[in-house]
């Protein structure tokens, strides 16, 4: 059963979220019953092959959100709203959102910073109905204002800047707020001064719940070792020795057999000869 914003607050575990783009992820995610699934606009660079997610549209991620969507009917559903559209306002960004709770059925929308300018995006959103999940730490959409993509917090500055962004997120009405790529020594102190759920990526085990990108968990990618990632199976090198056996069957013949193969009565091919 779909879990409800009540109950991910109050929940007794940790919270199990995962990274996913399409259907079959999805549906994967469901099956093995996690809490919640993030449509993350990090689809530019682990389905679209873009160097960033700066590229990344509204409609890519509707359109991709509402694949997950029906691979998943019956779990929290969160979708990024990509960069550019919360950043100018916050009618603009209602407008985004509203396109996403309706075309895609997501039960909420997630975006990065704490900047007085997203504070606000964030209150009028959750004020007129729409969960906001936040993100401070790392922030792929603007990494390369905070130097690229490198763990964040490890300074006083930084660290404080994190900390209180993450209690402001909260203020503003956020119903979770994700740490990615900081400290784990920080991210126990923000979820201790957090009563919503902290949901962890290179962030230690302390926060309350934890996200991991499909593709990272599976060892989709070969050779993509990320430190804030665990590798849970190798399904990109299982992945390209199969199509190198069926390439290799292909080529000698081997493949289809007769059990891959369908017929006709002889008396009908006779006719057509």
């Amino acid at each position: 059963m779909k879990r409800t914003v009540p109950e991910l607050l109050h929940a007794a575990e940790p919270l199990v979220m995962v990274t996913a783009y399409d259907y079959p992820g999805g549906r994967h995610a469901e099956g093995a019953g996690v809490d919640l699934i993030l449509v993350g606009d990090s689809l530019g660079n682990v389905v679209l092959g873009y160097d960033s997610t700066a590229p990344v549209t509204l409609g890519d991620m509707i359109h991709h959100a509402r694949a997950v969507r029906r691979g998943a009917p019956g779990t929290f559903l969160v979708v990024d709203l990509p960069f550019g559209t919360y950043h100018t306002g916050t009618h603009d960004a209602m407008k985004a959102a509203v396109r996403v709770i309706q075309e895609t059925g997501a039960d909420a929308v997630k975006m990065e910073g704490a900047t007085p300018e997203v504070l606000e995006v964030v209150s009028v959103l959750t004020r007129n109905g729409i969960p906001v999940m936040g993100h401070v730490g790392l922030m792929p959409q603007t990494a390369t204002a905070q130097g690229g993509l490198k763990v964040q917090g490890k300074d006083e500055e930084s660290a404080r800047r994190t900390a209180d962004g993450a209690v402001a997120l909260e203020g503003a009405g956020a119903f979770a707020v994700v740490l990615e790529a900081i400290p784990a020594r920080l991210a126990r102190l923000i979820t201790e001064r957090l009563t919503v759920p902290t949901i962890g990526i290179g962030a230690g085990v302390h926060c309350r719940g934890q996200v991991l990108v499909y593709h990272d968990l599976l060892g989709l990618y070969e050779g993509e070792e990320k430190k804030l990632a665990r590798r849970y199976a190798e399904l990109g090198r299982e992945a390209r020795g199969a199509i190198a056996a069926y390439a290799a069957e292909v080529r000698a013949r081997e493949f289809p057999t007769r059990e891959q193969s369908f017929v006709m009565k002889d008396d009908v091919l006779g006719k057509l000869y």
